[in-house]
């Protein structure tokens, strides 16, 4: 009988349900007021160690955010977790008005501290798998199932933005760790993200390269992309990061507008 049907057992309404709720990101994305990111309480425990005690926070579109802290202060494990790599204890993530990952987890970029880079495979063939995990061609980006964006974007350009030669030909596991580190990020961009999460993105780069990076995540950020990394290199990013976050213990203790630390608690 219709009436004893399960909710969800009719494939119309499973259909218009995933229809709504394309909408609502798409609406999402026109509210320039709503906060990409919220953290509320978000806790995260590994076995009886909490890495993250409570985190609350808000990340605004067009932002640049660096977060800082010591080793062990949770900062991987904070960027771990609004990748969807890490599974929250307790508290929630709603990243573009998702709570769930894998509704917007083609909207994310992330670099890891591992560059995740097949070293068998040169840099436009590692590209080329990736491209094809996300579902998209490896000469065009932004172009995935119930997505209206319009760029097309060669993998070779993604790469030209990182300062590599999308010719060289040469496996990725004859690069030098900075080659493999602009790689890695080349490869967080392929998908055109509208959220960038990056590990420690400068880890044995040289000066120079790092500064060219530093200018391409603050032009990114100009096109209205949230830009959160980690680093233990913030003197990089004085005059370019929106904000940076210090973290210690666990928590957020605070959010400056310059490199000037928190004062130590009492």
């Amino acid at each position: 009988m219709p009436g004893n049907a399960a909710p969800n057992s009719d494939p119309c309404e499973s259909a218009l349900s995933s229809v709504a709720r394309q909408c609502q990101l798409q609406s999402y994305r026109l509210t320039d007021t709503a906060p990409v990111i919220t953290v509320a309480n978000l806790v995260k425990q590994f076995g009886r160690f909490a890495a993250l005690r409570g985190v609350t926070a808000e990340f605004a579109a067009g932002k640049f955010y660096a977060i800082l802290g010591d080793n062990g202060a949770g900062k991987t494990t904070l960027l771990r977790t609004l990748a969807g790599l890490n599974h929250p204890s307790s508290g929630q993530v709603t990243i573009l008005g998702a709570a769930k990952f894998q509704d917007i987890c083609r909207e994310i970029g992330y670099m890891a501290h591992p560059s995740l880079l097949y070293d068998e495979m040169s840099g436009m063939e590692n590209l080329a798998y990736f491209a094809r995990l996300y579902g998209i061609t490896n000469e065009v980006r932004g172009q995935n199932a119930g997505d209206n964006r319009s760029a097309k974007v060669s993998s070779a350009e993604v790469i030209r933005a990182v300062g590599l030669d999308p010719d060289l030909t040469r496996p990725v596991g004859q690069y030098s760790q900075g080659m493999r580190q602009r790689m890695s990020l080349a490869r967080a961009l392929l998908n055109d993200p509208k959220v960038l999460l990056l590990d420690e993105p400068f880890s044995n780069v040289d000066l120079r390269s790092a500064r060219d990076m530093v200018r391409l995540l603050a032009g990114l950020r100009d096109q209205a992309k949230t830009v959160i990394l980690v680093t233990h290199q913030a003197s990089l990013l004085e005059g370019a990061a929106d904000e940076f976050i210090w973290m210690a213990a666990g928590k957020i203790v605070a959010r400056t507008r310059d490199l000037t630390p928190p004062e130590p608690a009492a």
